[in-house]
């Protein structure tokens, strides 16, 4: 019912391959696969074997640890150019054996090695099925569902109909606790598989009925109240303590369920002594909201739901001290919300030149078409970002431009300006000029001493933003909003759902004709039917480029399923997890420039697609770069019109 704590990240060369469970370095070899691993109880054992097919399916098929890297490896060379891989698992938390999924989980720290350092451009989901296929040439018994290791400590739901596999990441409202349990017993999955494998295709005995019942519809109905109550904010259930009680029901239930249909099939494996001594051991009651078994069941593996992290530690302490097991912690956290905005606002607007010497290209003035005023470009921006229940902005500005934007967002109204604000609106400029130093409460400065592009000028805001993830955006774009040019949620609320929906980093993108790509960074890939309920919007990215020609974007970033002469270009929002400031430390430390000698920020966005994933959404909203005096125009002209319209429908409305 929960996710077993086999956990895994990826990463490239000069990056560590950390594994939690797992940590690794990986690095490439010419002609062999080179392994050393160091298990659970700190026994290390290493091999090598050639990076050819012959060999790689004969250690394969022989099977033991090392047979998994070898029939993954066979399958990633059957279907790619590949050198080798020298694997270096320097410590596992993760024991072997207990129903965990340690077999899938190197069979994915396998594929992902080669992923990461040749660059296949395989998603998670690629991940999954190359680590799958790999470990059924092996004399494992394994299943689909193992491969959830591939998200790490990521929650997931994973549904398999005998077909398709679907994945969807959960959001917990909450922190859990639970203790995973090895229970220092022995059992038999090839045992208990073949038992429970007799109740299908189809049911010969009433018997064979109930599990049938058991592990389809009944399953299905605790798995879903387990996601309700994870997923939703606690207090509609009553607080976080009453949440923990429902879920430690749900896996009691869960556990009788199976000892009632399950057992009777593989009695010998599934009465599990051991597992129930652990589950009903009086000590334990008083910390623990319910417990029940990991994996194919049997006694291999526990997982305690504790009431706390007091708790969870007194579990522990209980497990090791009273029941001579092996207790494991696992707490698993909600998703971080996004709270910070950064907006890189040091830049020198050449093609508005004179104009942008006299005033930063993010103070020109703008209509804003929802209330007819004029704001400087900048303002519209914040303004989106606070409505959307963002705590903070950062911007990142020049020494010598900072006095401008304090003066926007610090500096209250003079009396003697105040008495001119013309008196046919009310008050309504009055109120807003309270406003605005209200927002200014929100806004924080990073001078930014040299202008070294705009991966420098993200770097920048490192303290700012901590350990959390963060939205980027561009502060030369005007972003239309719903009620702009009626396009639904305002472009900030859009990226937060879908960081908060996919659970990754996140650009925006926009369709946009080929004329326009060399004007834009873009990106290809493959969209993720299964993820949205409109077609064609979330889009796995498999590559970024920063304003490519033409010639480059036709030959190798078009979008199956888009027009031939439809591109995604990036919209000016992203949704990025921190570890981008550590790819921008070693672009700044190596001195990694772009030919215009700048710290970019397309290619270090692209390592970290390599190293934790990237997803693209395609945008229900507009947007207007003012990169030159013509756009700037045309986007007052535009916002000027759409107000136009909007008052004429209103005026048509109320005389009809």
């Amino acid at each position: 019912m929960f996710a077993s704590p086999s956990i895994l990240t990826g990463s490239v060369v000069n990056f560590t391959l950390l594994t939690p469970g797992i940590p690794t370095v990986c690095i490439e070899h010419p002609s062999k696969v080179v392994v050393t691993s160091t298990d659970n109880n700190g026994c290390k054992t290493s091999a090598e074997f050639s990076m050819d097919k012959d060999t790689l399916l004969k250690v394969a098929r022989e099977g033991g640890y090392f047979s998994y890297v070898a029939g993954v490896a066979y399958k990633i060379l059957e279907d790619h150019v590949v050198g080798g891989v020298q694997i270096d698992n320097y410590m596992t938390t993760l024991p072997l054996k207990k129903g965990l999924s340690s077999s899938a989980a190197i069979c994915v720290l396998t594929t992902r090695a080669f992923n990461k350092l040749y660059d296949l451009r395989l998603t998670t989901r690629g991940e999954m099925e190359y680590a799958y296929q790999g470990e059924l040439i092996t004399p494992s018994q394994c299943g689909r569902l193992d491969q959830a290791c591939a998200f790490g400590s990521t929650p997931v739901l994973m549904t398999y109909d005998g077909e398709f596999t679907g994945v969807q990441k959960i959001t917990v409202g909450l922190e859990l606790h639970f203790v995973i349990v090895d229970l220092c017993a022995a059992k038999s999955t090839v045992a208990i598989l073949d038992g429970l494998r007799s109740a299908y295709p189809k049911a010969v005995t009433e018997e064979h009925q109930k599990l049938q019942d058991f592990l389809g519809p009944q399953n299905k109905a605790i798995v879903h109240e387990a996601l309700d109550l994870m997923s939703a904010d606690p207090e509609s259930h009553g607080g976080p303590s009453a949440v923990v009680e429902k879920l430690g029901a749900l896996l009691k239930r869960a556990q009788a369920g199976f000892d009632a249909h399950g057992a009777p099939l593989c009695p010998s494996e599934l009465t599990a002594p051991v597992l129930h001594r652990c589950l009903e051991h009086p000590s334990l009651a008083p910390y623990i909201t319910g417990g029940k078994w990991v994996g194919a069941g049997g006694d291999g593996t526990a997982q305690l739901l504790c009431r706390s992290a007091v708790a969870q530690r007194e579990v522990a302490r209980i497990v090791k001290d009273e029941l001579h097991m092996d207790p494991m912690l696992l707490t698993v956290s909600p998703g971080s919300r996004i709270q910070t905005a950064v907006i890189p606002a040091g830049g020198f607007a050449g093609s508005l030149f004179p104009a942008s010497q006299a005033c930063k290209a993010e103070l020109f003035p703008i209509y804003d078409a929802r209330d007819g005023m004029c704001k400087p470009l900048i303002l519209g921006t914040v303004e989106q970002l606070l409505d959307a229940g963002l705590e903070r902005v950062v911007l990142v500005v020049q020494a010598d431009d900072l006095r401008q934007f304090q003066r926007l967002f610090q500096d209250p109204i003079t009396p003697s300006n105040a008495t001119r604000l013309p008196d046919r609106d009310e008050g309504r400029l009055a109120s807003y000029a309270r406003r605005l130093i209200d927002m200014g409460r929100h806004v924080d400065f990073v001078v930014q001493e040299q202008q070294q592009g705009f991966g420098h000028a993200v770097h920048c805001a490192r303290e700012h933003v901590g350990q959390a993830p963060f939205l980027l955006v561009l502060g030369h774009h005007v972003y239309l909003t719903a009620h702009e040019g009626g396009l639904g949620r305002s472009s900030v609320e859009q990226m937060l759902d879908a960081h908060k929906m996919l659970g990754t980093n996140v650009v925006g993108l926009k369709r946009s004709a080929i004329e326009e790509v060399p004007q834009f960074g873009t990106v290809t890939g493959s969209f993720r039917q299964e993820v949205d309920h409109v077609p064609n919007r979330v889009l796995t990215v498999t590559s970024v480029v920063e304003k490519p020609s033409e010639s480059y974007a036709r030959e190798n970033l078009h979008v199956p399923g888009m027009p031939p002469d439809d591109f995604l270009t990036m919209f000016g929002m992203y949704a990025i997890e921190p570890a981008i400031f550590d790819i921008l430390d070693d672009f700044i430390r190596h001195d990694l420039r772009s030919e215009k000698g700048d710290i970019a920020f397309t290619p270090a966005l692209d390592q970290l697609r390599q190293a934790s994933g990237l997803a693209g959404i395609v945008m229900e909203a507009e947007r207007l770069p003012i990169n030159s005096p013509e756009a700037f125009i045309e986007t007052n002209q535009r916002l000027l019109k759409i107000a136009q319209d909007a008052r004429a429908s209103s005026l048509s409305q109320e005389q009809a």
